[in-house]
């Protein structure tokens, strides 16, 4: 029996609690086209063995590695006994090998699923989708089993402490830096390993997200490090685009500040993509893609109005823009203007006639378009 919907309509939360408390064995995807990401999860009888998210694909031999319990001449070893035919996983090769040991195994895919999971539980929009049944090699091959009500308390428990975090850290573009003698304390530091990691990284440009995908470690894990070492007295966290904003940015700042609003975008951080967005409108008032992220910004905020005039703008500077004609029409219709949101559908799917690779897009598309016209059809009232 397949299960499916938006996630606006039922929460994360409660599709975990559902597949838990029905004993559940099958596939749960989770995908996001705002943050352009998917994840997926393997439950069997509603406990969690397995999970893998688009965003964060490396494998479990490279974690290994670089968490020093294996060395890369271990890893090459096993992949080696791989190619030459053995079907058994990666992992179970290392411990037959004598690499790890079978705990160490379970607590390093423990700790990857359960990254992965908060991860998904941390979205509130998208649409997910649960097929029963697992392939034999998965439910043969699961290497933990971490219960799904144990995965809801430490979600719950990261919810509020993200409440605290977000004291200092409201978003993920927070530049952290150095405290001047002025605001550091003169108190002795006993710093862990993973401080000193992250104090590494700190160069005064680099955001919060920015130093996560450089040490290739949870979001949550990097704001939780920074917060404590902020509230020590060692260093500082600074807004991003206002630091941008001190500054008149010259082209080249212009084309690096819209990549970062439009990765802080895909990665569901509407706020600093916004203040980013606006960077560059100060700096251009006639950039395009400026005006297509700030509209896709409000378009996911449900704020259609300021959508609407950002998206209009981009379209006025340069009409050939794609995007910006699918979201003006998402936009026009939640404002129950289907005349419109199918005009400028239609726009859409005039233009990309002969753009490749578009396929889904084109069909959600021609749906929306269809249901446009029947609603504005049945709305309209008869002339007397």
């Amino acid at each position: 029996m397949a299960i499916e919907g938006p996630l606006k309509e039922l929460g994360i939360h409660d599709v975990f609690q559902l597949l838990d408390v029905s004993r559940k064995t099958g596939i749960l995807r989770v995908a996001s086209r705002l943050r352009q990401n998917q994840g997926t999860v393997y439950f069997q009888d509603g406990a969690v063995i397995y999970a893998e998210i688009q965003s964060n694909p490396h494998r479990l031999g490279e974690l290994l590695v670089r968490a020093g319990t294996i060395t890369p001449a271990d890893l090459s070893r096993a992949c080696d006994i791989q190619r030459q035919g053995d079907q058994r996983r990666v992992g179970e090769i290392l411990v037959a090998i004598g690499a790890v040991s079978p705990a160490d195994l379970e607590g390093h895919v423990s700790s990857q699923v359960e990254e992965v999971v908060f991860e998904l539980m941390s979205w509130q929009e998208g649409y997910f989708s649960f097929q029963e049944g697992l392939p034999d090699e998965v439910a043969a091959g699961a290497v933990v089993r971490i219960p799904t009500e144990a995965l809801l308390m430490e979600a719950a428990r990261r919810i509020d402490e993200w409440s605290r975090i977000e004291a200092r850290i409201p978003h993920l573009g927070m530049v952290p830096r150095f405290a001047s003698p002025e605001e550091s304390g003169h108190g002795q530091l006993d710093l862990l390993p993973e401080e000193w990691e992250v104090l590494a990284a700190i160069d005064g440009a680099a955001s919060v997200r920015d130093i996560a995908e450089s040490l290739e470690r949870p979001q949550f894990d990097i704001a939780k490090t920074l917060f404590g070492l902020a509230s020590a007295g060692v260093l500082t966290l600074e807004d991003g685009a206002v630091q941008a904003a001190a500054r008149t940015p010259e082209p080249a700042d212009v084309a690096t500040l819209l990549e970062r609003a439009e990765r802080a975008l895909a990665a569901g951080d509407v706020a600093a993509a916004r203040s980013l967005g606006e960077q560059v409108v100060a700096a251009d008032p006639h950039e395009p893609a400026a005006h297509l992220l700030l509209g896709s910004a409000a378009v996911a905020q449900r704020r259609d109005g300021e959508a609407e005039e950002h998206l209009r703008r981009a379209l006025r500077f340069d009409p050939m823009l794609l995007d910006a004609h699918r979201l003006l029409g998402d936009a026009l219709a939640r404002q129950g203007r289907f005349g419109e949101a199918a005009e400028s559908w239609q726009r859409w799917l005039r233009i990309c006639a002969d753009v490749p690779g578009l396929g889904d897009h084109v069909n959600q598309v021609q749906d929306a378009l269809h249901a446009a016209r029947t609603l504005e059809a049945l709305l309209k009232v008869p002339d007397a």
